[in-house]
């Protein structure tokens, strides 16, 4: 699903006409290009599957899959050609998964030199995968399709993209969607400084040009800039997408694969977060907490913070001269706010999770995210119950980091190569890492993730009179089934191919 509530600004340019000439167009795509939108159904699983993978050979031969939904009417399709795959990776005999999308480490299983307890035994074990493999599957339509717009030379797409990391690349995977709905080449995004961070950086500076390039070739010409010929043509911009859009624009949902294949990470990115993961992987299984306990998270949800009332006058006076940031249910009391599962998870709420799940105590736990606000005091409750704690500044080497202290973007990508490799992974609080991470851990073979019911969660840990070993089995119970099992998308309205890409791009050999 495109991201409406995310401010992304769209330019559109051509040499004939304008793509967007007003709001009620792009409500309403012109007649044109409705054989265009009805492509758009057809490339659900362009990226997420541009190989069938590790998992099981591929050849050039017409292999059907499943990848559709269930309600599609469509006939059986099969699978493209993957020769842009092979020129990329000439020394392999066939395509796999880590040639075109991140690999985390392998998982080490549960541990066998330890007394654990067969709650601890259960809290390492990873879920059963059920045998859904990541899937492809090509239209004869659609590659007739490409063969045109793969060229396209008179139509432009800019997109200024804003907001954090994972937010930027949810947009830039919109973008893909858009240019290719309307059959039109992409100018590389803009990333918008940030205002919070102030991270300048380009989108090569974060991201891996020439493959973003070479994985989209076949489906949306991208370039480097506008031609010269276009810098004066006629234009339209929308500031803003649509909340209510029609469903051949919700079928753009389908395209979100593209941050797990074409959207990688700049190499030397890449490497250091690699080197960092192996530091946390080589010492044996660990967790990685997503802790949102930053300043401005604090600011945009409009939470208390936990930490006393000399901490929450400071958010409160952040959040009036920003009022623009808080802009979700304003007229809620912050008690009613918390209970509704709208503020992140304290760290001693996260230490009491993880201990219900049976976490033990020795675990080592990595924590991704930025500088929390209150230091040491604000995940002290979370180091009391798990002394194992590292961060990305404890594990890089003398001046590793040094480069990317400014570069807020840079260290969230680390973060986030580090806890895909992690066995177990946990936010504190929903949000656009979480949800790459969900889509991303079980793409690549349904690696544990837990998903908080602090709805359940917290009225518990309010009421005194519960004991310990009932919210042990309380929580055991709500986090059964949302421990990385495959959970369908089953086109529920809040769902999305990004967290859930079964039955979309996810088959059953």
């Amino acid at each position: 699903m495109l991201h409406p509530s995310q401010p992304i600004t769209f330019r559109a340019f051509s040499r004939d006409f304008s793509i967007f000439n007003s709001k009620e167009e792009l409500k309403k795509p012109p007649p044109q290009l409705t054989l265009l939108f009805f492509f758009s159904l057809f490339i659900l699983c362009a990226f997420f599957g541009i190989c069938i993978l590790t998992f099981y050979p591929i050849s050039h031969n017409s292999i059907p899959c499943s990848a559709l939904s269930p309600s599609s009417s469509l006939s059986p399709i099969t699978l493209a050609s993957l020769s842009l795959i092979l020129r990329d990776y000439p020394k392999q005999d066939e395509p796999t998964l880590s040639s075109s999308v991140m690999m985390p480490l392998p998982a080490h299983g549960v541990p066998a030199n330890q007394n654990l307890t067969s709650v601890e035994r259960e809290f390492w074990r990873q879920p059963d995968n059920q045998g859904y493999r990541p899937c492809l599957a090509f239209s004869l339509d659609y590659r007739k399709a490409s063969a045109k717009i793969s060229k396209e030379k008179r139509k432009f797409l800019v997109v200024v993209v804003s907001g954090g990391l994972n937010q930027q690349r949810n947009q830039i995977v919109d973008a893909v969607v858009i240019a290719r709905i309307l059959g039109a080449a992409l100018v590389v995004p803009v990333l918008q400084v940030n205002r919070i961070w102030g991270d300048e950086s380009e989108f090569s500076d974060i991201f891996d040009l020439e493959h973003f390039k070479k994985t989209l070739q076949a489906d949306v010409r991208v370039v480097s800039s506008l031609p010269s010929t276009h810098l004066v043509s006629q234009q339209s911009i929308e500031n803003q997408m649509p909340f209510h859009v029609s469903p051949m624009w919700i079928r753009a949902r389908f395209l979100h694969q593209v941050a797990f294949h074409a959207l990688r990470f700049a190499s030397p990115i890449r490497d250091l977060g690699n080197q960092i993961a192996r530091r946390m992987w080589i010492e044996g299984p660990y967790i990685a907490v997503h802790l949102r306990i930053e300043k401005d998270v604090w600011v945009r949800t409009g939470c208390l913070t936990g930490l006393g009332a000399e901490y929450d006058e400071i958010i409160a006076k952040d959040r009036e001269s920003n009022p623009d940031f808080l802009t979700d249910k304003l007229n809620m009391t912050n008690s009613a706010r918390r209970l509704s599962g709208l503020c992140p998870l304290s760290a001693l709420e996260v230490a009491r999770l993880l201990k219900a799940l049976g976490a033990p105590s020795n675990a080592r736990i990595y924590v991704a995210g930025g500088e929390p606000f209150g230091g040491n005091r604000a995940v002290q409750p979370l180091v009391h119950e798990f002394p194992n704690i590292v961060t990305k500044q404890m594990l890089a080497r003398h001046g590793e980091l040094t480069p990317y202290m400014n570069k807020p973007s840079v260290l969230a990508a680390i973060d986030y190569i580090v806890s895909l490799s992690s066995d177990v992974f946990m936010p504190s609080h929903g949000g656009n890492m979480g949800r790459a991470m969900q889509g991303h851990r079980a793409y690549v073979g349904h690696r544990k993730y837990i998903k908080p019911n602090k709805r359940m969660m917290l009225p518990l840990l309010e009421d005194r009179s519960v004991s310990d070993e009932e919210f042990r089995r309380t929580m055991q119970k709500l986090h059964r089934y949302s421990q990385g099992q495959p959970e369908s998308r089953n086109n529920k309205f809040d769902r999305d191919v990004l967290a859930y890409p079964v039955p979309d791009c996810m088959c059953k050999q």
